[in-house]
C-alpha cells in the first residue's frame, strides 16, 4: 500500500495512535459501565461520556490548528492547553 502522500512521522503516528487508544478506552469503559451518567453541564443539554470525548477531540484539533497558525510548530505547550481543555470539558460540560 502506497502511503507516501502522508507525512508519517513519529509525532503523526503518536497522534493517531493516541486517538485510537482514547476511543478504544472509551469503548471498554462503556462496555464495563453501560450508559454512564448523562448530565447537564454549561451547554445546558444532556451529554454523555462519548459526547464529552468528541467535544474534547474536536476542540483539541482546533486548539492545535490555531497554535500552528499563530505560534508555530512547537506543539508541546498546545498539548498542555489541550489537556487542560479536556479536564474542563469532562468536569463541566
Amino acid at each position: 500500500m502506497e502511503l507516501s502522500w502522508m507525512a508519517w512521522t513519529q509525532p503523526t503516528a503518536i497522534f493517531f495512535i493516541t486517538i485510537a487508544l482514547l476511543i478504544s478506552g472509551m469503548a471498554v469503559w462503556e462496555w464495563l459501565v453501560p450508559g454512564g451518567t448523562p448530565r447537564h453541564g454549561i451547554l445546558q443539554f444532556e451529554t454523555t461520556r462519548g459526547d464529552r470525548l468528541f467535544v474534547t477531540l474536536l476542540g483539541s484539533a482546533f486548539i492545535c490548528l490555531i497554535w500552528l497558525g499563530f505560534v508555530g510548530t512547537n506543539l508541546w505547550w498546545a498539548l498542555l492547553v489541550c489537556v487542560a481543555y479536556a479536564f474542563c470539558v469532562f468536569r463541566w460540560v
